[in-house]
């Protein structure tokens, strides 16, 4: 009888390989890093400790944990741990023990070059995982609706690496559509084990609910132990990021503790100085650029080459943005004789595919953002920032609620998650929960992150009109 190999068997078999391929990759990496550093010092400590060393501290920041392999954010702040702890013993011995001051300048420029070829061939590694890599099977267990909502966040993420394969309702579902008619349903609390045998579920996602009590879940978590297969709680937040979520144990219970957003004077200084570096850099180097992208417009038709509009900045106050004209110079005035054409009934935004007051020149310059250039200025001004939420008008706050309203707690963007995640396919709600999520979770790393993402998505001109 021939053996059939499941998912499961699949996914160790590619983990422990490439695990191997890790190994090699980072012995190589600071063997090659150490190697150059002995050839411009003429040194051999470095060249000698550095490979023995390195993947010792990786594992020790447990860089080769099963949940680490094949995600990118997290291997990185690993990798960063351990070129830190592994520069701190350079120091701690330079100075205690050897004596030499050269010693920890040509560790730190062989740890900062094994660390930088260690991330670079291990981003390469995912690259290339192929079609071993097969999605976990993930099985839901929650309320109907609280599954629903789990599935279409999965789903509108496209989430990578994760594909769910069945669930198992707490309650009667609520009339109405699911969010996925497709997935499917395996019975209550009571089949969750048969549901995990049936669909080859590496991992049950429970989500909160009052129909699970704590000897339940204690119940629930020997059981799935016993078939191999990793629980995950859900919490009550959503579009909370990992980096402010900490378990703390509270009078013997353990309790996660939700990191308040950073948004004091002190955590946004580093931004601010940055940001307007960068926009005086950006319109030193992109002169002549914008110098002839305005002329192509003053003469590609009748109007001035940029186009003024009042938006609304940090705590509603209102500025002056400027962008390269795309429309007719009377674009304002036919509006309401393309209202039937609006694509968001939903919202206080007015899109329409295809615009006719668009020009063609104007449709080139939105196709590639190209039109946004101008907001550098607006940058430089202190009115936006390189990276944050889309500067809403004046009407559209009317109409904000309290939640909605957050989005001002912040500068205004000249990209941000809406940019990187479908643009103006955006519907309403997905655009504003973009929105929250990034003021409730800046970080600069958050920043970093979306300005390498915003190459991509101008180039691919998706949701651009």
């Amino acid at each position: 009888m021939r053996n059939v190999v499941t998912p499961r068997e699949l996914r160790r078999k590619w983990q422990h390989d490439h695990l191997l391929k890790l190994i090699v990759a980072d012995v190589m990496s600071a063997a090659t890093a150490s190697f150059v550093v002995y050839l411009c010092h003429g040194r051999s400590e470095v060249f000698t400790l550095l490979p023995l060393l390195w993947p010792a501290a990786l594992l020790v920041v447990r860089a080769y944990g099963k949940r680490q392999l094949g995600y990118g954010s997290e291997d990185h702040r690993r990798i960063a741990r351990a070129a830190l702890a592994l520069g701190a013993l350079a120091v701690l011995g330079s100075e205690l023990v050897l004596g030499q001051d050269r010693l920890v300048h040509d560790a730190v420029l062989g740890l900062a070059g094994a660390a930088a070829l260690t991330s670079a061939l291990r981003a390469a590694l995912r690259g290339r995982l192929g079609a071993a890599d097969e999605p976990r099977r993930v099985l839901v267990v929650g309320h109907p609706d609280a599954v629903d909502t789990f599935a279409a966040s999965l789903a509108g993420r496209a989430a990578r690496g994760l594909r769910l394969v069945g669930a198992c309702y707490t309650a009667r579902p609520t009339l109405g559509p699911a969010a996925d008619p497709k997935l499917p349903v395996f019975g209550g609390p009571d089949n969750i084990l048969s549901a995990v045998r049936r669909t080859g579920a590496e991992l049950a996602v429970v989500l909160p609910d009052p129909a699970l009590d704590e000897l339940a879940m204690r119940r629930l978590g020997w059981a799935l132990h016993g078939e191999g297969v990793e629980l995950l709680l859900g919490p009550m937040l959503g579009d909370v990021a990992a980096s402010r979520l900490t378990v703390r144990t509270v009078g013997g219970v353990p309790m996660v503790h939700v990191r308040a957003p950073a948004r004091s004077g002190a955590a946004r200084l580093p931004k601010e100085i940055l940001d307007r570096l960068l926009a005086a850099l950006g319109l030193l180097l992109l002169t002549p650029l914008l110098l002839v992208l305005a002329v192509l417009v003053r003469f590609s038709s009748p109007g001035p080459a940029f186009f003024q509009q009042r938006r609304v900045g940090l705590d509603g106050e209102p500025f002056t943005m400027f962008k390269f004209r795309t429309m007719l110079h009377n674009a304002e005035s036919l509006r309401t004789e393309l209202a039937e054409l609006n694509l968001n009934t939903e919202g206080p935004l007015f899109k329409v595919r295809k615009d006719p007051r668009t020009t063609a020149l104007g449709r080139f310059l939105r196709r590639y953002s190209l039109d946004e250039l101008p907001q550098l200025i607006n940058v430089l001004a202190g009115h936006m920032s390189l990276v944050g939420p889309r500067p809403p008008l004046p009407e559209e706050t009317l109409d904000y609620d309290e939640v909605t309203r957050r989005r001002l707690l912040v500068k205004p963007g000249l990209t941000g998650l809406w940019q990187v995640s479908g643009r103006s396919d955006l519907p309403w709600h997905e655009a504003v929960r973009l929105d929250l999520s990034y003021v409730d979770n800046w970080s600069h790393s958050l920043d970093a992150l979306i300005l390498l993402r915003t190459t991509g998505a101008v180039a691919r001109g998706k949701g651009a009109y």
